[in-house]
């Protein structure tokens, strides 16, 4: 069965309760084939793109967030990044970690790192940016999400985040679902949520087994009324393009382009994606030419003030 990647947005009046359920397999997918991941590295990754999934379903229009996870684990850090309209990307530092099957919760634990740092930075358009940082918990992505809302937030949350690896260590399927009480309403609401998720598989098992995210949600929110608000695509999407690298190239002075100039190529390969640019002597000349252009009106305009 095809999975879609999707984020469904779900509400409990009467209960005072809203969540999220999305699919994240094949923006995950997309994510490990352009990082050349291992099985390792790919787990954790869906795991962080997923929480970035679930937090960009909680903002409004032209806002966006991101997650870098530091740590003293061998993967070294992990960078996700979301933004309303369901857009998602994201690496860690070491794509290639190598680490022997079967992969459970105690090994990824042990290739994230026991020490380190959840720091998340949300874009809501306004002047500055909103940070909260939390010290990573149980060397787990999803425990360490739950402090960040507790201590940060001061918000009561149920998350889970699963990434399922099938028996070659390819990932099958992704995913993971979020909840929160209303301003106001009791938070033991979501120890009826929990007891549900208890008798079921976890998300990315259940994606894997053929089920869809209307099934996943009515069974986490059994014998509570709900309506889905809307159902949004996800994708594995990037920012980056050749004009942002170009414009990127400008800002280096005269003689590092020069340097540039004869090397006889600059290359620059996007961490989010792996896409490569590369200019060569002749685009890189044209650049120092407008570099120099840049600087003599500048220099003009200044002594006409």
């Amino acid at each position: 069965m095809t999975m879609n990647d999707t984020i469904l947005r779900l509400y409990a009046k009467g209960a005072g309760l809203r969540g999220l359920v999305c699919c994240t397999t094949g923006l995950a997918q997309e994510a490990a084939r352009r990082h050349e991941a291992t099985p390792m590295a790919a787990a954790l990754l869906a795991e962080g793109l997923t929480a970035a999934a679930l937090l960009g379903g909680l903002l409004k229009v032209q806002q966006r967030v991101a997650l870098k996870i530091e740590t003293d684990g061998p993967l070294g850090k992990l960078v996700a990044e979301a933004d309303a309209y369901g857009r998602v990307r994201g690496y860690v530092a070491e794509p290639g970690l190598a680490w022997p099957l079967p992969i459970d919760r105690e090994s990824r634990a042990n290739a994230l790192g026991r020490e380190g740092l959840l720091t998340v930075v949300t874009d809501l358009g306004l002047r500055d940016l909103h940070h909260g940082a939390v010290t990573l918990q149980q060397g787990a992505i999803e425990a360490s999400l739950l402090h960040y809302f507790h201590k940060s937030e001061q918000t009561p949350t149920l998350a889970r985040l699963d990434a399922a690896l099938d028996d070659q260590g390819a990932l099958a399927a992704a995913g993971g679902l979020l909840f929160q009480p209303l301003p106001g309403v009791d938070a033991a609401i979501l120890t009826r949520v929990a007891d549900n998720l208890a008798a079921m598989p976890s998300t990315a098992a259940a994606l894997a087994a053929g089920q869809t995210l209307q099934q996943i949600a009515a069974q986490a929110l059994e014998g509570i009324p709900y309506t889905v608000l809307e159902e949004q695509p996800l994708a594995f999407a990037c920012s980056c393009s050749r004009q942002r690298s170009r414009q990127a190239l400008k800002v280096l002075s005269e003689d590092d382009l020069l340097a540039l100039i004869v090397e006889g190529e600059a290359v620059i390969d996007c961490h989010f994606c792996h896409q490569r640019y590369i200019f060569d002597r002749e685009e890189l000349a044209a650049i120092l030419d407008e570099v120099e252009s840049d600087a003599l009106a500048t220099m003009f305009e200044e002594s006409d003030t």
